[in-house]
């Protein structure tokens, strides 16, 4: 299923009518409101997002759909009018899998939604572990702690599958700040101690097994 987030009707429309035409399921959204209910109904393989939308601005809804398990690998495109650098950039930077931008060639579009669909296998390959009562499926997206399921952000996700892909060793603060983030910190910086309060928590037995070594750093123990 293909969602398009997109205000201008005639862009919609026809957007939607070209892709059901070419075999693949879609529906259109004026609002982010409607766009939201029905995603909590049915999550969607892709988004088509535009930027400048009512009610909120299309950058809000991808951060949205980013921090929310669910969703937080569905893949978006994003088509818009602002076609600076900068916006291209704040785009990506934000989670978008793709930027296109206004006017665009349906047939161009189309082919970027082939090529996209066409790595997605590879994106949900991925390791499953079993720690004790934790069991993370990182190609399913999943973690379960003594058998209930635990929704988890996806940078909270990130960080666990990086402490569970070093099992045994210690990171440290720079390095899950370099890996699961993709920026190192000169002086102090609470987000890495923050994510690991946090997701010790959703976690509730089996926040233990997140061990802290003081002075260096946090590790899942072998």
């Amino acid at each position: 299923m293909i969602y398009i987030l997109e205000d201008d009707e005639g862009i919609r429309n026809l957007v939607t009518y070209a892709l059901n035409g070419a075999g693949m399921e879609a529906k259109g959204f004026e609002f982010p409101s409607d766009f939201f209910a029905a995603v909590n109904a049915e999550t969607p393989e892709i988004v088509l997002l535009d930027i400048m939308l009512p009610q909120e601005d299309g950058l809000s809804v991808l951060k949205k759909l980013r921090a929310d398990a669910r969703t937080a690998d569905t893949a978006v495109i994003i088509l818009t009018a602002k076609d600076t650098e900068f916006d291209r950039i704040m785009g990506l930077d934000c989670g978008a899998d793709d930027y296109v931008t206004k006017p665009f060639s349906l047939l161009e579009l189309m082919a970027r939604i082939r090529a996209l669909r066409r790595r997605m296998p590879a994106q949900k390959d991925g390791k499953e572990w079993q720690v004790g009562a934790l069991h993370v499926s990182e190609a399913e997206h999943s973690v379960a702690a003594a058998g209930q399921s635990v929704n988890l952000t996806r940078k909270e996700f990130e960080l666990l599958c990086l402490l569970l892909k070093n099992r045994g060793t210690v990171l440290s603060r720079d390095v899950i700040l370099d890996r699961v983030w993709g920026y190192s910190f000169d002086g102090e910086n609470r987000t890495v101690d923050v994510h690991i309060r946090t997701l010790r928590s959703k976690l509730g037995e089996c926040g233990f097994l997140i061990e802290t070594v003081r002075g260096v750093g946090y590790r899942i123990a072998k």
